[in-house]
């Protein structure tokens, strides 16, 4: 049988991807229903649809092609991904808008939890030939009142150069550009990875169809994902960008902020890029 490359990848396999995560990861149990919280956003939701209905005088032609790509949707495993990509970004910001340490942005559908740890400074895991610009991503993790945290843990993934995440499209090591990081005693952490791409987000699937019908365009700028979490300090979810995407204005997923926005310089080792970003994190309360 000859192996899967990332040229064999497709919307269906990463939806269906995404959505096995999705149900594995313990989050489709986590909410015990509020009848009148329930009663509130369904109504709205549904009295919105209806109300686009009648303000658009939408057709029984227009209502079929409707249930027919949700129907798609469904089929193609890519739920995850149009919430994610459409809606929440909104979520996010309802979130943490209380925040006084880093703005945050929104997981995406490609996490996947339990990334091998390291100690840093450290190399995430990647392909000995892989792909790009090498990039040294530096800083400290700190609370809002400016004390180091060392018992800090940096988790970061990222697409390789072709815009692929592992696990996700075939061909692929497991863990490659996934890993969780330990800072050191003042909270300090050193990464070595690779400068992701830019990449659209799979148009072969539902989604593509929306975006297409609509006119719309599906890349998203090159970023990295992180999740920073210490003890006793809220979990900080980040997306972080390169200056200079063209895509940086018009993100598809509606994610880039100028907080999130990274300084990049050349390598201080000469090979390759380096940036620095500091993260504080938010005390429980």
């Amino acid at each position: 049988m000859t192996a899967e490359t990332t040229a064999d990848a497709t919307a269906a396999k990463s939806g269906n991807a995404a959505t096995d995560k999705f149900r594995s990861s313990g989050k489709t149990a986590a909410v015990a229903a509020d009848v009148a919280r329930v009663n509130l956003l369904a109504s709205k939701l549904i009295k919105a649809a209806n109300d686009i209905v009648l303000e658009e005088r939408v057709t029984y032609d227009e209502f079929n092609a409707l249930k027919a790509w949700l129907i798609k949707v469904g089929d193609d495993g890519e739920w995850p991904l149009f919430l994610d990509v459409w809606l929440e970004h909104s979520v996010e910001e309802v979130a943490t808008d209380h925040r006084e340490g880093n703005k945050g942005s929104i997981e995406g559908p490609y996490y996947v939890p339990e990334a091998p740890t390291q100690q840093s400074p450290a190399t995430i895991s990647m392909r000995e030939d892989e792909k790009g610009t090498k990039l040294l991503f530096q800083g400290q993790v700190r609370s809002t009142d400016g004390s180091p945290l060392k018992d800090a843990k940096v988790e970061l993934w990222h697409a390789d150069e072709e815009g692929f995440y592992s696990q996700f499209a075939p061909g692929i090591p497991e863990w490659n550009l996934r890993g969780s990081f330990l800072v050191d005693s003042e909270g300090n952490f050193q990464i070595n990875t690779m400068q992701p791409a830019p990449y659209q987000i799979p148009t072969d699937g539902a989604c593509g169809q929306l975006i297409a019908a609509a006119g719309w365009h599906a890349w998203r700028p090159a970023h990295l994902h992180l999740k920073v979490s210490a003890p006793g300090h809220e979990l900080l979810t980040a997306q972080l960008y390169f200056p200079g995407d063209v895509h940086n204005d018009d993100d598809i997923a509606t994610a880039v902020k100028p907080e999130l926005m990274l300084d990049i310089q050349p390598a201080g080792s000469g090979n390759g890029v380096q940036t620095t970003y500091d993260f504080v994190l938010d005390p429980v309360k």
